[in-house]
């Protein structure tokens, strides 16, 4: 066994086929001893349970189960025991992580390689997700489907759906034959918008072959080139205008890429935007974006706001105060920790910079209706009220499923 493990973090909804895909690598994983960790949200670990009784292992001998919570967040110190005592106590060549299908992977994944009890241990080999195909092309068509939709009251499946997507390095398309060949053209089309580098793979009862999945050494916390789609046209945005000191406003800038037929359009502009103009033109997105991200600033407001659309779900986050806001002194301290961030020579790093991701929409139709809610900052009043959160930290839901 090597030193320094390696681990498979499997993210998915619930009744995608992650605990079948766990089954299907225990038996047919024949060269490599694996280990296995799942939870469940319910107080009898049902996830462990099917494991046990797909394998021939007890459920003590090989699958450590935690339960009563999410692996990312409530018992995240467990997670943590769980893995160490795992090295400790047991020979093992690879460790499999199936958290509930409410977790996010980006939590579990920083467990790995930045707690360094876990990380001296194990190192994390990649991310996949074990997608509900038709569940997913439910939540980003026209009609969907309500009693498909939702494994959480508090948070829309589509945006935990394009998370988990997002963080893929390898993206299961199960329950494939579920699919038309269109269908599945569509799934295609939607996993390679929202991550372009994740290798897809379609599956009937999440069957795959071992090596396709285990030590393929893809996970890269920092890789550019691992960037989600959204993220990735913003930093290629952001690098173009990284060292740019003039006083006058960029105008939109536009970057059609075609990736797997699925275009992204980039607005980047040193100007506020009326909230309440805004606020109509988000909740009014057309539906062929499946994603929009990015950063606003609001007409009268020093307060720094983050966008999140995942098809019918869209949320707004208030971020803390732009930079350029602050005392002089601690603007200038935070600038010297941050060479390269983007700053106007008037407006410092206030800016409304957005992407989005989508097929089938009418990317100048977007560009107008977005460049119709800027408004002039010297002139800008502050409304009284509007829809945006006002307290760093605070999140409010624009459109709701």
């Amino acid at each position: 066994m090597n030193d320094v493990i390696p681990v498979t973090l499997l993210s998915g909804s619930l009744g995608a086929g992650k605990t079948t895909l766990v089954n299907h690598l225990l038996s047919t994983a024949d060269d490599t001893e694996l280990a296995v960790l799942v939870n469940d949200m319910g107080t009898v670990n049902v996830d462990a349970e099917l494991v046990a009784d797909g394998s021939e292992l007890d459920i003590d001998d090989g699958v450590a189960e935690l339960s009563n919570g999410c692996i990312c967040c409530e018992l995240q110190d467990d997670l943590e025991t769980a893995v160490v005592r795992l090295a400790r106590d047991r020979s093992f060549d690879h460790l499999v992580v199936e958290p509930s299908g409410i977790s996010e992977p980006a939590p579990i994944a920083q467990l790995f390689t930045t707690e360094s009890r876990v990380a001296a241990l194990y190192d994390v080999d990649a991310i996949v997700t074990v997608l509900d195909t038709p569940l997913f092309l439910d939540q980003f068509s026209d009609t969907t489907v309500p009693e498909r939709r939702g494994t959480d009251a508090d948070r829309p499946l589509s945006d935990l759906l394009v998370e988990q997507v997002e963080l893929s390095n390898v993206v299961l398309l199960n329950k494939a034959d579920q699919c038309t060949d269109d269908e599945l053209t569509e799934a295609r089309s939607l996993v390679g918008g929202l991550q372009p580098t994740a290798t897809q793979i379609e599956t009937t009862f999440s069957a795959v072959a071992p090596d396709r999945l285990l030590g393929i050494d893809r996970f890269a916390a920092t890789a550019i080139d691992s960037l989600p789609g959204w993220q990735r046209a913003l930093s290629e945005e952001e690098a173009e205008h990284t060292h740019d000191h003039h006083t006058e406003n960029h105008d939109e800038h536009t970057h059609p890429d075609e990736v797997y037929g699925v275009s992204s359009t980039t607005v980047c502009r040193h100007q506020p935007v009326s909230p309440d103009q805004f606020a109509t033109f988000l909740r009014e997105l057309p539906t062929g974006v499946i994603r929009a991200k990015g950063t606003v600033w609001l007409a009268g407001s020093d307060t720094r706001i983050t966008i999140s659309q995942a098809g019918p779900s869209i949320t707004a986050t208030a971020q803390g105060p732009w930079i350029a806001s602050l005392p002089a002194v601690d603007r200038e301290m935070y600038r010297s920790n941050r060479p390269d961030l983007p700053w106007h020579d008037e407006h410092g790093d206030r800016r409304t910079e957005l992407v989005f991701i989508g097929t089938d929409y009418d990317e100048t139709a977007i560009e107008t209706e977005l460049t119709n809610t800027f408004v002039d900052a010297a002139a800008a009043v502050p409304p009284e009220t509007h829809p945006f959160p006002t307290e760093e930290g605070e999140e409010t839901v624009l459109r709701a499923p």
